[in-house]
């Protein structure tokens, strides 16, 4: 019985490091924008057009490479339309909970 214990706690424990923060670099864009080109959502000269976007209720996204990464509390973003930014936050799939954007 302690063994089972110790094991479903080892387990769980691996479980919960998927909940800590990581760290990501990238360009902030819209779904939109992100979805139809997303070597040209993740430059920085695609900004007036992410800030455009944005604004029109696109929400915001996270490009890192080629990658896009959905945002679940997007409006964290928002002021950095266009911009490279380092996202902290937590990852469950492709979504990303932003805690906080330098």
């Amino acid at each position: 019985m302690k063994k089972l214990l110790a094991v479903c706690t080892l387990g769980l424990s691996f479980l919960s490091v998927n909940a800590m923060a990581e760290t990501f670099h990238g360009v902030v864009s819209d779904a939109m924008c992100a979805k139809n080109d997303v070597a040209k959502a993740g430059t920085p000269g695609h900004a007036d057009c992410a800030k455009k976007c944005i604004g029109m209720g696109s929400p915001a996204v996270l490009v890192v490479g080629t990658k896009i990464y959905t945002v679940s509390n997007p409006d964290k973003l928002n002021a950095f339309a266009g911009k490279a930014v380092t996202v902290d936050g937590s990852l469950a799939g492709d979504t990303i909970t932003v805690a906080s954007v330098k």
